[in-house]
């Protein structure tokens, strides 16, 4: 199954998911940022990749607005060369609005991780040679006040359908792009990980997360994320 149509379940079947408060909007911009989404598919995940890094879901002020993982609307635009017009979501937050890629918010976890690619691999083409990234679960959920509410802090009668379609998806992800490695960025993305690849025979690490909330993060992420990529066994 290619990427378009996993990604096209996947949205399907996430929209007929229901949430209640403390929940009072939820994005999915596997829907209407799509254009700008199949773009990053087809262009960068062709391919069997060395390595499959797995993020958690999307931030307002990136994939939000951009329908990439991590997608810092300047780095998706300057970086890989993709920009498009993205609709807005259905019920949107008055506090998250979304101008996709005339957002002026940067990002700074997709700012960190594609900024630490550009760094180390100069193109995008040199470095989805070797990778890929994607988010487990597609949708972010926002509190009335704006507040993101992460998809691990859900009720578990949520939560329970919203794992079972994400879990459906990273295999299917994992059997199309046959990574030796997922690597979780953050500690819970691993779990997701372990617990729908326990027994495919891939390797499953993990490395710090880029989020600003993170005061590791904050004290050169780049050279920690580095150190964590090399323990499992990438070659930088």
């Amino acid at each position: 199954m290619s990427l378009v149509r996993i990604s096209r379940r996947l949205c399907r079947e996430v929209d007929a998911l229901e949430f209640e408060s403390p929940v009072t909007h939820v994005y999915n911009p596997l829907r209407y940022a799509r254009d700008a989404h199949e773009i990053f598919l087809k262009r960068f995940g062709g391919k069997p990749k060395e390595a499959l890094f797995l993020g958690m879901n999307p931030g307002p002020w990136g994939m939000g607005q951009t329908g990439v993982p991590f997608g810092d609307p300047a780095m998706v635009r300057d970086w890989m060369g993709i920009e498009c017009p993205v609709d807005i979501p259905a019920g949107e937050h008055p506090k998250r609005p979304v101008r996709g890629f005339d957002s002026p918010r940067a990002e700074v976890s997709g700012s960190r991780l594609w900024g630490w690619a550009q760094d180390r691999f100069n193109t995008p083409e040199a470095f989805f040679e070797r990778f890929f990234v994607v988010n487990y679960c597609p949708l972010a959920f926002l509190e009335e006040t704006g507040r993101n509410r992460t998809p691990d802090k859900l009720p578990a009668s949520e939560r329970a359908p919203l794992l079972e379609a994400c879990d459906r998806a990273l295999a299917a992800t994992v059997r199309h792009l046959e990574p030796e490695i997922v690597i979780g960025v953050g500690v819970w993305a691993r779990k997701c990980a372990q617990r729908v690849l326990a027994d495919s025979g891939v390797s499953i690490e993990v490395m710090l997360h880029p989020s600003p909330a993170s005061p590791k993060a904050n004290r050169g992420w780049a050279s920690q994320a580095e150190a964590d990529l090399i323990a499992a066994g990438i070659r930088l």
